[in-house]
């Protein structure tokens, strides 16, 4: 639980973020909502740290459009685990210590960085739970005990769907669960007849069926490249950074396009040239759990887009007709064929219909109308006993 409680408002308080994500890597959920918290107080967003050679420990800083304090710390190389460890705790300190206030809100993306920041006393703390990180390739051993006493300390945790939130909503007395949300008018900008294709896109004829994100060992890339032999006629542009596998196992027919990491800035340009998108999820552990944040997004753009049965998918947005549900290439190429077929004004009345009751700020908004409430240690008495037990 948080150490300690000041009679400042949480609304002065300034908001110290941990996260296993850097700031410029994909702009998604951490930066839908850190950005908003920024309109109204201080932000500092930790990341992981980067290992250089011959340097001292420090802190890099950078502050992004949207008034964050981006803080990378730069490690020397060669440090062992607790060499590092005590380093970013030296540097944490030293943060916190610039920042000069003991009433932080402590924010957590990933349990990891407890070992260097339990130290600190805090008003609020925050664990906006996005994913089941221990299930991701590569995740330490030591994920789920630290995630257990993050659960311990925490005054509230938020989910990133709502899958995640039933499987968790027993670990806590005060968890939310908080689906992706949309930025509607930046993705509605495809919507615009006039928008200009890229350069790279311009010259791969149609139809184009278009995927952007992350990919890792959550794509199923087998998949992937089934659908492309089936459907030679149809080209593949694939956006985003390459992460924890390998770039030269990705499939390389001739219609698939591995066109890179894009700005999100841009991605509404891209999403203009699409005729429909897919979402190829492998059915893994690292995916069970998952809310992906491009669901909606592509719906904003009005790309009607097919997915692989994820439970988040699913549910509301398959349920409600408005993703199309595959299980294998061949499911897949026909629900494509479908979408590419059909009229689009009844969808997209359902899908603006959907859309009308979701926004980041929103969501922001109702989080921090929690955060408000929720209660420091000082006030922990009055919690009912069997609501403390949970937190235990």
């Amino acid at each position: 639980m948080s150490t300690s409680f000041k009679t400042l408002s949480l609304e002065q308080s300034p908001l110290l973020c941990f996260s296993h994500l850097r700031w410029n890597f994909v702009y998604q959920r951490p930066q839908h909502l850190l950005s908003r918290a920024a309109q109204n107080r201080q932000v500092f967003f930790f990341e992981e740290p980067a290992f250089l050679a011959g340097i001292a420990p420090r802190i890099d800083r950078s502050v992004t459009d949207e008034g964050v304090t981006v803080l990378t710390p730069a490690l020397p190389i060669g440090l062992n685990s607790g060499q590092v460890t005590r380093a970013l705790r030296v540097l944490v300190e030293r943060t916190a210590d610039e920042i000069g206030r003991t009433d932080l809100v402590l924010w957590y993306y990933t349990p990891m960085a407890l070992p260097f920041s339990r130290q600190l006393p805090a008003s609020v703390l925050v664990y906006d739970n996005m994913d089941e990180l221990s299930a991701f390739k590569g995740a330490p051993l030591r994920m789920v005990a630290m995630e257990r006493e993050l659960f311990r300390r925490a005054d509230i945790v938020f989910t990133g769907g709502q899958s995640l939130y039933e499987s968790k909503k027993n670990r806590h007395f005060n968890l939310h669960a908080f689906p992706s949300s949309i930025d509607v008018p930046h993705f509605a900008m495809a919507r615009r007849a006039s928008a200009a294709i890229p350069d790279d896109q311009a010259s791969i004829p149609s139809p184009r069926i278009g995927f952007f994100g992350v990919i890792d060992e959550r794509m199923d890339l087998a998949l992937v490249e089934r659908v492309a032999v089936l459907k030679p006629d149809w080209q593949f542009v694939m956006i985003g950074p390459v992460a924890k596998i390998d770039a030269a196992a990705l499939p390389r027919q001739a219609n698939l396009h591995w066109l890179g990491s894009k700005t999100y800035a841009e991605l509404p340009a891209y999403l203009r040239g699409w005729d429909a998108g897919f979402m190829p999820f492998a059915l893994n552990e690292a995916t069970r759990f998952i809310s992906p944040t491009k669901t909606p997004e592509f719906l904003a753009a009005a790309v009607p887009v097919v997915s692989t049965p994820i439970a988040d998918v699913i549910r509301p947005y398959g349920e409600r007709g408005l993703v199309a549900i595959a299980s294998t290439a061949e499911e897949l190429v026909t629900e494509l064929e479908r979408l590419l077929s059909q009229p689009k004004p009844e969808w997209l009345k359902k899908v603006d219909q959907h859309l009308a009751g979701m926004s980041w700020d929103q969501t922001w908004a109702n989080m921090e109308r929690l955060i408000h409430k929720a209660l420091p240690k000082e006030a922990q008495a009055a919690i009912p006993l069997k609501e403390q037990a949970l937190h235990v």
